[in-house]
């Protein structure tokens, strides 16, 4: 309708009256004019009059238009009689301040009291005179059109500023809308932020504590537990980490299309320091793992030494059981030259034998010094156990040495010797130490971790058996001896006197101990052929895992480095990327049941207690690592995108100015990381026509207000679209509440509340400092102060 009127003002108007046409039409709200057929009706009548008569008529024209609007049954045909019966001053007035006028119960058949009622509206509300009398108009055939209209233009003085005030609120409305919807997404960063940083808070400490439980049993659970938490309780929050860093991209990107300045989170809630404290978490867990496994190891080696320490101690006790009663015996005070030498003969065989318990007791006490060192839960009982065997040991030297010269005292007067019995002593002595050495080692324990080491034992235990026949053939040599002993006897009617008295070793002791050897090299071959199945097992498990991590490690790193390139690249519209790389997105998540996988993998190889792995580089850590990172470089670039459709959108950029602006990004992004170092930047400013050390400073404190160094492709777009589109301004919206505030440097809650929506006029009367100045009124506020505020200028 606007351009109708353009269209037809030169050929209907002179001009004068053109020009004082058109200045009051581009006050009017275009809205409200007539239409088209009735607006050349009227200029057809008007043609002839003077410019002032022409000004008049129009705002006669304004108002009538303004009464057409309201919808009722009044019609507009030219002549003044239309005023008569009061609906149309009503309608006027209703138009405008509904409020003021209930139309609907008005009569047009009472018009005295309808126009009183609008004269007395007019006054009271609008400050409108009461310039014309109810009576006089219904009693006259004609009303007078210079009064009428006079009376009129008082309504359109009093209208058009509303109209203005109208516009203005619009205005103000909708930067206050984006205010607060940036506010919104801020305080939403900030309780995201401070969320995670305080799980990271709760979670550092329980993965720094280092103390060590007493079993194994306790140790696994502390594992499982650490397990729980990689499954379970970390992921949620890669993914909370993720959004967190692209909701904050997204917000700056918005504060940038607004025109406002960069969001700065509260001190240790930006971006950096989220992932420092990520950083730390992550250091906190490695070594806690490690620590878990060492303290797996450390118990495992523990459990191994102690049990050791009992064997030993129990086969040394059983030994010594004993022997302080026959050291300290006085046998010898009656005994027979014969029997003298026999005792002394015995004695040295128990030195022989006590000799060869020295390596034993040695091996107790560097049993028990190792399980001390290794911080053994139980070694107060391991020490006590250890100082009474060592204590024994010390008083059975001193006992034997006591012996031996009490012996030494009578030898000379006894000479009887048996040679036979002391040959046996001599010889079964050794031979019966050896067989329990080889009772202990084929009841030891032992740990491996790889087949070479069992491998390592079969070959020592075959080596052992390849001994057992010259063994068995010095048991028949020492059982020889005794059989010659008792040949003899019998032969010359001698009368043994019990036992060989030179040992307590006896024939029958040597055939149990020698059937219980037997009877424990095929134990010995089973436990290892057991511990060899085993072992291979333990390689098949990590070969499967090898194989599987051996596929997924290359195939993550082509995903980065595909990615890296699609980030660069610009192939088709910024839509098409946008759906091919979440179609990429897709795949990647498709790919996670490998993952899935291998981690199952990974936690057989672990409730095996297999600690290394020759056949791969990859460790189970170092994959979910990179998977993670993976998921967070394709969130990212799709972030990046999307921002970038935002700016398009908002700025109306066109595909191939964001191609061109890429292919120059491009130019001087030496190392394609979609960052542009402060020497390549300048240099792509240079070549855009831009020049000069202050144009640049300027320049930076816009695409790199957080001093980072570096300009993303987003920053860039952000600059180049704001260094050609217009956008609101602070002046702008302080000229809009001049207006709310009519011309008054100042503007009242009042006011506020009348102009704008409600929840919009408590934000502004919330937020606005007291005005200060020489005309300031009570409950005055400033709204210069405000609106700079808004766009970053000064501060709330």
């Amino acid at each position: 309708m606007v351009d109708y009127h353009a269209a037809n003002n030169q050929s209907l108007y002179s001009a004068g009256g053109q020009q004082i046409y058109m200045e009051q039409e581009n006050d009017w709200d275009r809205d409200l004019l007539l239409d088209p057929a009735w607006e050349k009706q009227q200029r057809k009548v008007r043609a002839s009059e003077s410019p002032g008569a022409a000004a008049g008529a129009c705002k006669m024209r304004y108002l009538q238009a303004d009464v057409i609007t309201v919808g009722k049954s009044i019609v507009v045909n030219g002549n003044y009689n239309i005023w008569k019966d009061g609906l149309a001053f009503n309608a006027l007035i209703h138009r405008h301040r509904p409020e003021l006028i209930d139309y609907d119960k008005l009569r047009k058949d009472d018009p005295v009291t309808n126009l009183n009622n609008a004269f007395e509206v007019a006054e009271r509300y609008l400050d409108i005179p009461k310039m014309l009398d109810a009576e006089d108009i219904v009693g006259t055939l004609r009303p007078d059109e210079k009064a009428i209209m006079t009376y009129v233009s008082c309504f359109y003085h009093a209208f058009s500023g509303a109209q203005k005030a109208e516009t203005a609120a619009n205005r103000i409305c909708k930067v206050l809308a984006v205010n607060q919807e940036n506010e919104h997404l801020m305080e939403d960063y900030e309780k995201l932020a401070s969320d995670l940083l305080e799980w990271i808070r709760r979670t550092i400490p329980w993965l720094e504590n280092r103390a060590p439980e007493k079993t194994m049993t306790e140790m696994q659970q502390k594992l499982e537990d650490f397990r729980d938490y990689r499954r379970v309780h970390k992921p949620p929050k890669v993914q909370e980490k993720c959004q967190l860093e692209i909701n904050f991209n997204t917000l700056q990107t918005k504060l940038r299309l607004s025109n406002r300045p960069a969001f700065m989170p509260s001190e240790g809630r930006m971006v950096s320091d989220i992932n420092g404290a990520w950083h730390k978490l992550e250091g906190a867990e490695k070594g806690y793992e490690e620590w878990l496994l060492n303290e797996i190891r450390r118990l495992e080696r523990l459990d191994h030494l102690a049990e050791k320490f009992r064997q030993k101690a129990a086969i040394h006790e059983s030994w010594t059981d004993g022997k302080e009663a026959m050291l300290t015996q006085k046998d010898y005070e009656t005994a027979t030259l014969s029997e003298i030498k026999a005792l002394l003969k015995k004695h040295e065989a128990f030195e022989s034998d006590l000799a060869a318990h020295q390596d034993r007791v040695e091996q107790i006490a560097a049993i028990a010094q190792e399980l001390n060192e290794l911080d053994y839960y139980d070694s107060p009982s391991v020490n006590a156990r250890c100082q009474k065997i060592c204590e024994q040991w010390d008083a059975l030297g001193s006992l034997t040495q006591s012996r031996r010269e009490s012996l030494e005292r009578t030898e000379k007067q006894l000479e009887s010797i048996d040679e036979l019995y002391l040959e046996y002593a001599k010889r079964a002595a050794p031979f019966n130490n050896w067989m329990e050495g080889a009772m202990e080692d084929l009841q030891d324990m032992f740990i491996v971790h790889n087949i070479e080491e069992i491998q390592g034992l079969i070959t020592a235990h075959d080596q052992f058996k390849s001994t057992l026949p010259e063994a068995n053939k010095e048991r028949e040599s020492i059982q020889a001896i005794q059989a010659e002993v008792q040949k003899i006897a019998q032969y010359n009617g001698i009368k043994l006197a019990g036992n060989n008295p030179y040992t307590t070793i006896t024939p029958q002791s040597i055939d149990k101990k020698w059937e219980k050897v037997q009877q424990l090299v095929p134990q010995r071959d089973q436990a290892l052929q057991e511990e060899l199945a085993r072992q291979q097992s333990n390689d098949h498990l990590r070969r499967q895992f090898a194989n599987q991590a051996n596929m997924i490690g290359p195939w993550i790193q082509n995903k980065m480095e595909e990615i890296g390139r699609i980030s660069i690249e610009m192939n088709g519209t910024l839509e098409d990327q946008l759906t091919h790389l979440r179609q990429y997105e897709q795949s990647i998540i498709e790919y996670k049941p490998n993952i899935d996988q291998l981690e199952g993998d990974h936690q057989l190889i672990q409730e095996a207690l297999i600690f290394d792995n020759k056949y791969t580089a990859y460790t189970m850590e170092h994959l979910r690592v990179g998977w993670e990172q993976l998921l967070t470089t394709i969130a990212r670039t799709i972030n990046e995108i999307e921002n970038q459709i935002l700016t398009r959108d908002a700025k109306g950029i066109s595909q191939e100015q964001l191609h061109e602006y890429r292919t120059s990004f491009n130019h001087f992004d030496k190392v394609r990381n979609s960052f542009a170092c402060l020497t390549e930047f300048k240099a792509c400013l240079i070549s855009l026509g831009y020049d000069g050390d202050a144009e640049f400073a300027r320049i930076m404190g816009i695409v790199d207000p957080n001093n980072s160094g570096a300009v993303t492709f987003q920053a860039f777009i952000d600059f180049m679209s704001r260094e050609t589109t217009d956008t609101d301004t602070a002046d702008q919206v302080i000229a809009s509440f001049k207006i709310l505030a009519g011309d008054k440097n100042y503007i009242t809650a009042e006011e506020l509340r009348r102009e704008l929506p409600p929840d919009q006029a408590e934000y502004c009367i919330a937020r606005m400092a007291p005005y200060t100045g020489p005309d300031a009124v009570p409950g005055a506020l400033d709204y210069m102060s405000f609106s700079t505020a808004l766009y970053g200028e000064s501060d709330l």
